[in-house]
């Protein structure tokens, strides 16, 4: 498994889709999957910014999740965003029902994320849902990263700010490190 960490608006879905296409990985983008399984109020809630809950996220994973072969390897896009959702994927780590390979977190400053969400033009990149997502990533997601290190696992950062077609050869760059 190789999860791509970082706020909306670094890449992860588009470096998610380069190394599906390249490599043959599943691909499994939380944000995705949300907006396609998530319908009636917490839909319209969640188009204005609001996160889920983690059992929501868990179960909407869990599920999708079931769907591939998870002995090969996968990317996951997007998931865990919370310490409650990381505990929950680490003990399925610890049991043996995924193999984690890397987690990449893509860093790009706040400018960076603002531009390329605002020309994505999706329903839900309003500018005070692209602030509160900033916010809730600051607050909420990045103390998991402190979380992975105390359990030993490694976090490579790569710089998002870059052309996609250069953080895409970075990642494989590190993937090629990583794997014999």
């Amino acid at each position: 498994m190789i999860i791509l960490l970082g706020v909306a608006g670094s890449g992860k879905s588009k470096q998610g889709r380069f190394l599906a296409d390249e490599a043959g990985y599943p691909w499994l983008s939380t944000g995705e999957l949300l907006r396609v399984l998530i319908t009636g109020k917490r839909r319209q809630e969640m188009l204005k910014g609001k996160l889920l809950s983690d059992e929501e996220v868990i179960n909407v994973f869990n599920t999708v999740v079931n769907l591939i072969d998870t002995s090969k390897e996968f990317v996951l896009d997007g998931f865990p965003r919370t310490i409650k959702q990381t505990d929950w994927l680490i003990n399925q780590i610890h049991l043996g029902r995924f193999n984690l390979t890397a987690i990449f977190h893509l860093v790009a400053s706040e400018d960076v994320v603002h531009t390329r969400l605002e020309k994505r033009g999706r329903v839900d990149d309003t500018e005070a849902a692209i602030n509160q997502r900033f916010d809730e990533f600051k607050a909420v997601t990045v103390p998991i990263l402190d979380h992975f290190k105390k359990e030993s696992i490694k976090i490579i950062n790569i710089d998002a700010s870059l052309q996609p077609q250069e953080v895409h050869e970075l990642i494989m760059q590190n993937l090629k490190t990583l794997k014999p």
